[in-house]
């Protein structure tokens, strides 16, 4: 049996994009996104996170501070938050006054994690009124500085103010898919997480530059590695694997440039071998299958990256099938941490 004391210790969250499903619509994935952040303050999850993507046919979540309004509004203890806000896309000015009012109405429970990416096509960076993305992004580190400013105390010869948000310090996590995100992480002493639930390739060469760059911070004494990665819990293996062609469908779509709304699950997939592989490229972290498999790889994935914490990604066609997966989740943290307790008693 493997290790699953760190399991026991790890804190989950949940990464929603307010997916429509195929005749589905967007109240509808407004409505679940709050029931889903509902059921998970209830389950006992740290966070709930938001992304922001344009462009994408099926994903409602292009306006997330107002989303997260939406969402803070209607739980009361999970902290909730952006996962992330793409910086290049946006006045820093404008995302510290968002932030700063969204702290003012719930107040120690909003997180802004930061991304470079556009969050959508080239196309979709034009209508965002963004310069070509300064160069891929080679600005952000400016731009988070110019953020944490207006956010920070004011300072003598400052001369425009973040009203709301001046000395709000909204907790700030710096996200990514390579190594850029990971120095600058460690660099400026901050919480870093990296997506893994689209990009599994990169997560281990840039956990460990960031924890060996990392310079404590006031905001920081130590690294805080967070990990984005794909989960589906069902009773079965058998069932799990069979919801799980909603998401692999998802990705197949986007591979072949027509994305949509979630699909219903299929026991037949229609792919090419090069598909195929592009597809498995993009889940190679995930972990599909019933309550004893999941505990078992998410121990081996928790030991041999040592994550502090889990930001959990979960899409299923029928919404009670998601919620059922975060809550058979939640579960196995609740099961290791009674099996430790008994362990130590034991030897004890």
């Amino acid at each position: 049996m493997p290790n699953r004391s760190r399991l026991a210790n790890t804190p989950l969250s949940i990464l929603d994009l307010a997916h429509l499903r195929q005749r589905g619509t967007v109240d509808e994935a407004f409505r679940n996104s709050r029931a889903l952040a509902q059921h998970a303050e209830s389950l006992g999850y740290e966070r709930f996170w938001l992304a922001e993507h344009h462009n994408i046919r099926g994903v409602a979540c292009s306006a997330t501070s107002v989303l997260i309004g939406y969402i803070a509004n209607s739980t009361s203890k999970i902290r909730v938050g952006a996962g992330g806000i793409m910086l290049p896309n946006h006045s820093p000015l404008v995302v510290a006054e968002q932030f700063g009012t969204l702290e003012a109405l719930f107040p120690g429970r909003i997180d802004l994690g930061l991304g470079r990416a556009p969050g959508g096509d080239s196309a979709a960076m034009r209508a965002l009124r963004t310069p070509l993305y300064h160069g891929a992004g080679n600005n952000f580190p400016e731009l988070v500085e110019e953020l944490r400013r207006y956010l920070g105390p004011p300072q003598p010869s400052q001369r425009v103010h973040a009203y709301p948000g001046e000395g709000a310090n909204v907790p700030i996590f710096l996200l990514g898919s390579s190594d850029f995100s990971a120095r600058l992480a460690a660099q400026l002493g901050l919480p870093f997480a990296f997506a893994a639930h689209f990009q599994p390739g990169p997560l281990l060469p840039a956990l460990q530059l960031y924890r060996s760059l990392f310079r404590p911070s006031e905001v920081l004494s130590e690294p805080h590695a967070m990990v984005g990665i794909p989960v589906l819990v069902a009773d079965t293996d058998e069932h799990a694997q069979f919801l799980a062609t909603t998401p692999i469908q998802m990705f197949l779509n986007l591979i072949r440039g027509v994305p949509g709304p979630l699909p219903p699950p299929t026991k037949k997939l229609e792919w090419t071998e090069e598909e195929r592989q592009m597809v498995a490229a993009k889940f190679g972290a995930a972990i599909f299958g019933s309550p004893e498999r999941v505990a078992a790889r998410l121990s081996e994935f928790l030991d041999q990256t040592q994550a502090d914490e889990l930001i959990v990604v979960t899409n299923t066609y029928r919404f009670e099938d998601r919620l059922r997966s975060y809550e058979l989740l939640a579960d196995l943290t609740k099961h290791a941490t009674a099996a430790q307790r008994i362990v130590k008693t034991v030897e004890a």
